[in-house]
């Protein structure tokens, strides 16, 4: 069997012994015969054999006895640790007490407490999304793994750290997706469950590539126990390891209000500044609409699901009046993945002046990743929408920039110079009901026909300040980026 299917049956992606001792050694080297130290995904033991290297040649095997315990699901790469165990000179039976063939995902080990020592589990977990399972017959099989209590999670890795939280282990180092720091859905419910018992210490996450056949971005995550399970701010700091600059580092504060995701402050921006009447938002112009509004009136339109060339099909069709106003009065789109140019991020554009059509019609299914028709209740101005526009992409950079796009989902690897990012259709509809124009007086918008562009955002973030009664956002700070 290739790499390529262990990768896509297994959720298996191979840890180099390069990332242990340039991320993980200089945390622990302190405390080597303090803990056993355990990988029950051990894979070829990377995490794990890089310690004896540490370790006097004469006292290895003694340590080998009380201090390591390696374990994984495949028979092949349990003979492969056995063997680089005994090329340590470590005794074969010592090695196969301490080596073992079995599936940890499925019960936790629990006679690893029984070793002298507290146990410091370091691991590169299979993971593996839940809908890819499903979809998948190869791997239907982890299906197993969901049910019951680890009901509503969405990854084998989540299933991996569960164990460990319901057996005590107090010392972790995951080597996981990212989606676990900055992911909505898919790590919500995990998050909130997981880090009311845990508290993070620092973590590396690593904007390029480490792992050869994964286009997931990787994070490696320190985790300490706490005393006694509680819902509180996690604060800790992180290494972000980028394509083509130095390291940059952050501090991260985790609110369990914001299920424990990081980027929390553009949540709260949306939260606390909502504009009083916010605008009621619609996606997609879906072909069933079409054939519902059959007319006499020709307008042109591109197909979001026919892609060609650099460009999608463009055609006319025949619609009644009704549904032409509906389309002619809402000119404005969402693209909601990066497309790896500084001018092709994601936010609002305009269809006619991108596309040159009067609406971008779904003929088949909806995606997401697809240029994606707003519409707009009650209806706006031309002009309203037009700053509509330019108030959610200036503010979207500014939280962009701020954050690191870490309120954004990691779209998957490219060779752009920054990495690609994917905004979620809450996340935009939640941003444009911010926009107060509803709020607005005649006098208020008589106001600002007069003003630049800047001064009109800079005028509408002033109202939403003024509007709130929550000083947790400060818009000021937003107005002089702008």
């Amino acid at each position: 069997m290739v790499l390529s299917d262990n990768r896509r049956i297994f959720g298996e992606h191979l840890t180099s012994s390069r990332i242990f001792e340039k991320y993980i050694f200089p945390e622990i080297k302190e405390n080597l015969y303090d803990y056993l130290w355990i990988d029950l995904y051990a894979g070829e033991g990377n995490l794990i054999f890089p310690i004896l290297n540490h370790i006097p040649k004469n006292k290895r095997e003694i340590f080998f006895k009380d201090h390591i315990f390696i374990s994984d699901i495949q028979k092949k790469m349990i003979n492969k640790c056995i063997e680089i165990a005994i090329n340590y000179d470590i005794d074969e039976n010592i090695v196969k007490k301490n080596i073992k063939l079995r599936d940890n995902l499925k019960n936790f080990p629990e006679f690893v407490h029984e070793f002298k020592y507290p146990i410091y589990h370091i691991t590169n977990p299979p993971y593996l999304y839940l809908g890819y399972i499903r979809k998948n017959q190869e791997t239907q099989k982890y299906l197993q793994y969901f049910d019951g209590e680890n009901k509503g999670y969405q990854d084998l890795y989540q299933i991996a750290m569960m164990n460990d939280l319901r057996n005590n282990i107090s010392n972790l180092v995951y080597i996981i997706p990212s989606n676990f720091l900055f992911g909505a859905s898919v790590s919500n419910k995990f998050r909130e469950d997981f880090l009311k018992c845990y508290k993070i210490l620092k973590t590396y996450t690593f904007e390029t590539k480490i792992f050869e056949f994964t286009g997931t971005n990787i994070c490696i995550i320190f985790l300490k126990r706490k005393k006694y399970p509680k819902n509180e701010n996690l604060k800790f700091y992180g290494i972000k390891i980028k394509k083509q600059k130095n390291s940059v580092i952050k501090n991260y504060i985790l609110k369990p209000e914001f299920k424990y995701r990081a980027g929390s402050e553009f949540y709260e921006f949306l939260k606390y500044y909502q504009a009083k009447s916010p605008l009621k938002v619609k996606y997609y112009l879906l072909q069933k609409e079409i054939s519902k509004n059959k007319g006499n009136n020709k307008i042109e339109v591109i197909d979001a699901n026919k892609y060609h060339n650099n460009k999608y099909k463009k055609f006319k069709i025949k619609i009644n009046n009704s549904l032409k106003n509906k389309i002619d009065s809402n000119i404005l789109y969402i693209h909601t993945v990066d497309s790896g140019s500084d001018d092709g991020r994601a936010g609002i554009g305009i269809v006619k002046e991108d596309f040159n059509v009067n609406g971008i019609l779904v003929t088949r299914n909806t995606y997401r990743t697809h240029p994606i028709q707003i519409f707009l209740t009650p209806s706006l101005s031309i002009y309203e929408q037009s700053l509509l526009k330019d108030y959610f992409n200036s503010v979207l950079e500014y939280f962009r920039e701020k954050l690191d796009s870490e309120f954004l989902t990691t779209y998957k690897y490219s060779n752009a110079d920054y990495t690609r990012k994917y905004f979620g259709l809450t996340q935009v509809r939640g941003l444009i009901e911010t926009f107060p124009i509803l709020d607005f007086k005649k006098k208020q918008k008589e106001i600002i026909k007069n003003l630049t562009q800047k001064e009109v955002i800079n005028y509408i973030l002033s109202n939403l300040k003024n509007n709130s009664n929550n000083e947790k956002i400060e818009i000021r700070i937003i107005s002089s980026y702008i």
